[in-house]
């Protein structure tokens, strides 16, 4: 089981990451929440809404369940809106973390992705790889945000959170 509780400790880096973000959004207005940006996908909170409806939808296919339909960042119109959801979605994420196996790492997955040119296969152990790489590239893109609002940033290095924990 060594790499499935490898998995988990990097989901779980992934959204201790992701608490410290939500630390420092709490310190902004909504308005700056959810204020256009011209990059990426744009505002805060479309952001957050971007990351809780594909860490679900990827972790659906690791554990071979069906994948949720994409979230509507309008469904999500405030910051306490989008905490709920994030709460809830990131509970779901860290249970269904502790239910990993090595089979459900090592099982190719097929999906299909007709932006990105249609049938698709990955291994579980990819798709972890890919949630935590894709949030911390997000991350790096909200925290240059947050420190143009006055937020607190902080490094998000993964050998500091390794460092940080008891053990």
């Amino acid at each position: 089981m060594i790499y499935a509780e490898a998995a988990r400790i990097l989901l779980d880096y992934n959204y201790a990451q992701h608490d410290r973000i939500w630390a420092s959004i709490d310190t902004l207005t909504d308005e700056q929440f959810v204020e256009p940006v011209e990059y990426s996908i744009g505002s805060l909170r479309n952001h957050m809404v971007h990351l809780m409806s594909v860490d679900r939808r990827w972790m659906a296919r690791v554990l071979g369940t069906p994948t949720p339909e994409r979230l509507i960042y309008d469904a999500y119109p405030t910051r306490a809106a989008v905490r709920a959801g994030w709460d809830r979605i990131v509970q779901e994420m860290r249970a269904a973390a502790k239910t990993l196996t090595d089979d459900d790492l090592a099982r190719e997955v097929e999906f299909d992705l007709p932006h990105r040119g249609g049938i698709k296969h990955n291994y579980g152990w990819q798709i972890v790889a890919h949630v935590v790489n894709h949030g911390t590239e997000h991350r790096a893109q909200i925290l240059p945000l947050l420190h143009r609002h006055g937020a607190p940033t902080f490094e998000q290095d993964l050998m500091i959170h390794l460092w940080d924990q008891p053990g």
